[in-house]
């Protein structure tokens, strides 16, 4: 399900070059240079945005478009062997980071079209120096395990088969003789390194001694590689800045590693481009400590070859401040960068945007060719995804399993069960989907308060429904954990992203066979939104609202009949909106109650059954009943709009105009726009809303 990439041409088009191509300096999936090369002065390159919105399917089709071609590496920060040192090894000889950077040279030396492997001998003296400070248990199959893991970064892959090894092997027993003794272990494992990496006439023997002497120029090691060694273990091993600085030193070695395999003619002539590392969930684990070094080394003017792109979970950092922010259509054709001289400004974000409409389209049509697909499937699928390229992708590739079964809305692809390439059975679609886009942490009660509107309300339901620990800390705790996550703030809404909200409170009705959580969260909430003197209009709303998420729609009836003719058409309008957005506790999915009743009522098939209170309007009510109801449903995201209903909204909003010959025009609009809307599955549109509609 390649599907995510869709509307990223400004990354990776080809002609002409989008922003890769051009900061690689090889078009995607080619070999031959671009025209013209690539820049000299690189930006970082940081992919923004939420859950869901494809930065992780962004780098990984870089790597699949470069691989073979130039060297690249991909790690994801929140991979498992970045979380904490191996088994038995000693905290303060490991770092996350230098976990990443030898993961990174392992991919980076394997060979490309044309070249062989690139050694890394800077990076791995000081790899050996830093994993010395744990060796004195003596553990030797831990050590040499660990040892010839780092050594073979020297493998230039131009030997016979089997001298790489055989040399590998003879300089990890080198090493593991130095522990033959009971004192301190990092000085004798050092000066061995130095001494093997000083042996031999070979050039291979040459680049070891060249790295080994790079690390006299390390602060205070006065001229002395294996002081500088020595000092570089010590500052790793004392933890805080003094490993920082350590780590940046390690990050430099790498770089300047690189830089050998670029440094001469004959060998940019066999690599041309240049190498790329690919940063994923950079807000993690090592991301921050690899971005920080390779920035700061560039504002103090110490240059590198590599192309950066990171992919950060959230619109932005405290350490990238002073970044430079592009929207990604503008660097389709250009950069638009320069470096400010702070070394934040050398970064560059580029928040990656929701797919478009056509985009949905593409991607539902490619993904169930030769599937007859609801002509309103595909504008319902964006209505509820809102552009996510993961939930599009997801809910394409449902369609394509389920609507031969005779799945049809969104909410039934959600439901229905969903088999995975390389996963055995089915889930739901909406479950896969929330185990990707929701934070990972207190999951349950995220669930229940995504039936809120703000930190009070949220309040009320911990209050009412969740563990007793949990209360306002833990609220105040989730709702930071959004914000952090890159969840949109939305007014009205505790969770702010629609698709999440939407697919949790799906969630929450499907929590139990007789959906007890979801009646007890919205009873909760009709009572924290009770009645009170001097409230304002958002409070019956909300109120009228959760009664109808409970099947309880006569309230919400006399409160629209009741106000047409005291409150300005405007408002009136908006009222009906806001409640009629009420998730619909019906039957999205096999296991549902019953039929949907929303169609029903509002074509007016019960008006014949159903009596209006005694003394109200009779018409008006029963115009009312029918016109909430086929608002309900034409804005419930998970079901598909029905024609008839949209054109039967036109009409009920123009009759209603009649009555209200002073300010009527505001509901003659409405009647002219919603149907519109409602059957492009668009938000709708409010006289005198400024956004010119309502989400």
């Amino acid at each position: 399900m390649q599907t995510g990439l869709q509307g990223r041409g400004a990354l990776f088009d080809t002609d002409p070059p989008g922003l890769a191509p051009r900061l690689v300096g090889l078009p995607a999936s080619e070999h031959r240079p671009g025209a013209g090369g690539p820049p000299d002065d690189l930006p970082f390159v940081v992919l923004t945005g939420g859950r869901g919105l494809g930065k992780s399917a962004a780098l990984g089709e870089l790597l699949a478009a470069y691989k073979g071609h130039t060297p690249v590496a991909l790690i994801d920060c929140e991979d498992r062997q970045f979380a904490g040192p191996p088994p038995r090894r000693p905290p303060g000889s490991w770092s996350a980071v230098s976990q990443a950077l030898l993961a990174v040279a392992e991919q980076l030396a394997e060979p490309a079209t044309g070249a062989g492997r690139i050694p890394f001998p800077r990076l791995t003296a000081g790899l050996l120096a830093v994993a010395a400070s744990g060796w004195g248990d003596r553990d030797l199959p831990r050590i040499r395990q660990e040892a010839e893991r780092v050594l073979l970064l020297n493998d230039t892959g131009s030997w016979r088969a089997g001298i790489a090894g055989r040399w590998v092997g003879r300089v990890s027993a080198r090493l593991t003789e130095a522990l033959s003794g009971t004192g301190p272990v990092v000085e004798p494992i050092i000066e061995a390194t130095l001494e093997v990496f000083s042996e031999g006439v070979s050039p291979t023997h040459r680049r070891l001694r060249r790295a080994a002497t790079w690390y006299r120029d390390y602060p205070n090691a006065a001229g002395s590689p294996k002081l500088g060694l020595v000092l570089l273990s010590g500052h790793f091993r004392t933890d805080g800045d003094s490993r920082t600085h350590a780590e940046h030193h390690l990050v430099r070695a790498l770089l300047a590693d690189l830089g050998d395999a670029y440094a001469g003619a004959l060998q940019r002539s066999q690599r041309p481009g240049r190498p790329v590392v690919l940063i994923d969930n950079a807000q993690t684990g090592p991301g921050t400590g690899l971005i920080g070094s390779v920035l700061r080394d560039r504002a103090d003017g110490i240059a590198d070859r590599v192309v950066f792109f990171a992919g950060l979970r959230a619109h932005g950092h405290p350490s990238l401040l002073n970044a430079t922010r592009r929207a990604l259509p503008e660097v389709a054709r250009s950069n638009g960068w320069a470096h400010g001289g702070t070394a934040s400004s050398g970064a560059l974000l580029v928040p990656l945007p929701p797919l478009s409409a056509d985009d949905t389209a593409h991607i539902v049509g490619t993904a169930c060719r030769g599937v007859p697909v609801p002509p309103l499937l595909p504008p319902a699928t964006h209505r509820l995804t809102g552009g996510s390229p993961l939930g599009t992708a997801l809910l394409a590739e449902s369609a394509r399993q389920n609507l031969p079964r005779g799945a049809a809305s969104p909410g039934e692809l959600l439901t229905a069960g969903l088999s995975l390439r390389g996963e055995h059975g089915t889930r739901p679609a909406y479950r896969e989907l929330l185990d990707r886009l929701m934070p990972g942490d207190h999951p349950d009660e995220l669930t229940v308060l995504a039936a809120a509107h703000d930190r009070a309300s949220a309040c009320a339901l911990a209050d009412a429904l969740l563990p007793d620990g949990f209360g306002a800390l833990g609220v105040l705790g989730l709702e930071e954990r959004l914000a952090a996550e890159g969840v949109p703030a939305a007014p009205g809404y505790f969770v702010g992203d629609p698709f999440l909200r939407t697919l949790l409170l799906l969630a929450l009705y499907r929590r139990e066979p007789g959906h007890d959580t979801w009646r007890s969260a919205h009873r909760t909430l009709v009572a924290h939104y009770a009645p009170a003197p001097g409230a304002g209009a958002g409070r019956a709303r909300h109120r009228l609202r959760h009664e109808l998420a409970l099947g309880t729609t006569g309230p919400a009836v006399a409160h629209l009949r009741d106000g047409f003719h005291r409150t300005g058409a405007d408002q009136w309008l908006a009222e009906l909106a806001a409640i009629a957005s009420a998730p619909y506790p019906g039957p999205h999915g096999p296991d549902g109650p019953g039929p949907d009743d929303r169609t029903e009522i509002a074509l007016g098939g019960t008006d014949a059954d159903t009596r209006p209170p005694d003394g109200a309007d009779a018409g008006l009510h029963l115009r009312v009943r029918r016109l909430l109801h086929g608002v309900w449903q034409v804005r419930d995201p998970l079901a598909l709009p029905v024609p008839a209903v949209a054109e039967r909204l036109g009409r009920e909003l123009e009759q209603l105009a009649e009555l209200r010959p002073a300010d009527g025009e505001a509901l003659r609009r409405a009647s002219r726009d919603w149907p519109a809307d409602a059957l492009a599955a668009l938000p709708l549109r409010l006289p005198g809303d400024d956004e010119g509609r309502l989400p």
